[in-house]
C-alpha cells in the first residue's frame, strides 16, 4: 500500500483519489479552510483527514496536485515550505514554462512528476488517462495506484513539462474548436439556418484531429480559405458576433502563404512553417 496526500480534492481530484482508494491505497487530505462541498466529495472518495498538511506529507510518499490552473504554482510553494521527500505529481493543466518553475521551486529533495489528465473524472463507465512524464523510476512508482482502475496510466514522451505539452496541444483544439461551434451556430441562427448549419455538420468527417496527415493540403489551400475567413469575420461583425477567432485564423494561414499549391509538402514542413522565425 502507498500512502498518498491529495491537494484540494475538487471534481477531478476527488475522482481520482477514489480509484487510488479502489486500489488499495490510502489517501490523505486536510480538510482546514475547505468547503462543505470539498469535505463530502473527499469523505465519498474514502480519503482521510489530516489536522495539518505537514502530519499528510510526513505520511506519504507521492503528492497528488490536482487544483484549479491558476493555483498550482502556489500549491508547490506550500508544499516546498515542508520537509517532503517523496515524489510530487503535478497533474494540472498548466504550460510547460510553469511546470518547469514548479519543478525548480520545489527541488531540491523532491521528485517531480509532469502529469495530465484527459477524460472526465474516471469511475463508474467514465474512464480517464493519466500521462506522467519525468524519472522513469520515479513513474514506476506512481503507476501502480491505479492499476485495475478507471485511470489508465501512460507514460508521456519527453522530460518534465511534455505531458503539460501534450495538455496544452489537446486542449487548444479541443476547446477552441468547441467555443468556435459556439460562434458558428450563433451566426447560423442570427440568418435563421441553424437546422441547416446542424444537418451539415452531422455530414462532416469527425476525424480531424487524429488525422494530421491531410495538413499538407490545408497548408496548399491556405492562400484561398485566408480571403474566406476575412468575409466570414465581417459577416460575424455583421451579426454582432465576436470576429477574433477568424481574424486569427487567416494570421496563422499567412504562414503557409509560401505553400501554395504544394500538395505533396512533408508533414514535417507543414508543422515547421507555422512557427516563426525566432522560434
Amino acid at each position: 500500500m502507498t500512502t498518498v496526500t491529495l491537494l484540494h480534492p475538487g471534481a477531478m481530484g476527488a475522482a481520482v483519489a477514489a480509484q487510488a482508494v479502489k486500489a488499495g491505497h490510502e489517501v490523505l487530505w486536510v480538510p482546514e479552510g475547505r468547503s462543505e462541498a470539498t469535505c463530502q466529495r473527499a469523505k465519498q472518495a474514502g480519503a482521510t483527514a489530516c489536522d495539518s498538511l505537514g502530519e499528510a506529507l510526513e505520511r506519504s510518499e507521492i503528492v497528488l496536485s490536482i487544483c484549479p490552473p491558476q493555483a498550482a504554482e502556489d500549491v508547490a510553494t506550500t508544499v516546498a515550505s515542508h520537509a517532503f521527500a517523496g515524489v510530487y505529481v503535478d497533474a494540472n493543466a498548466i504550460n510547460p514554462q510553469r511546470m518547469q518553475r514548479i519543478a525548480e521551486e520545489i527541488r531540491p529533495g523532491v521528485t517531480v512528476l509532469d502529469g495530465a489528465i484527459f477524460g472526465p473524472p474516471p469511475g463508474g463507465q467514465r474512464t480517464a488517462r493519466l500521462y506522467l512524464a519525468g524519472e522513469a523510476q520515479a513513474v514506476d512508482l506512481a503507476e501502480p495506484l491505479f492499476k485495475d482502475t478507471a485511470l489508465h496510466v501512460r507514460r508521456a514522451s519527453g522530460s518534465v513539462g511534455s505531458a503539460s505539452a501534450l495538455k496544452m496541444a489537446f486542449a487548444s483544439y479541443q476547446k477552441a474548436a468547441r467555443t468556435l461551434a459556439g460562434v458558428a451556430h450563433a451566426l447560423a441562427d442570427a440568418h435563421g439556418v441553424g437546422d441547416e448549419l446542424t444537418a451539415e455538420a452531422q455530414a462532416m468527417a469527425s476525424n480531424i484531429l487524429s488525422d494530421p496527415g491531410y495538413l499538407p493540403s490545408v497548408a496548399a489551400r491556405a492562400w484561398r480559405w485566408a480571403p474566406e475567413m476575412k468575409d466570414i469575420a465581417e459577416t460575424l461583425r455583421a451579426a454582432g458576433l465576436p470576429a477574433d477567432m477568424a481574424e486569427a485564423a487567416v494570421a496563422v494561414m499567412s504562414r503557409w502563404e509560401g505553400d501554395k499549391d504544394q500538395y505533396d509538402l512533408e508533414l514535417t514542413d507543414v508543422l515547421s512553417h507555422l512557427r516563426s522565425q525566432s522560434d
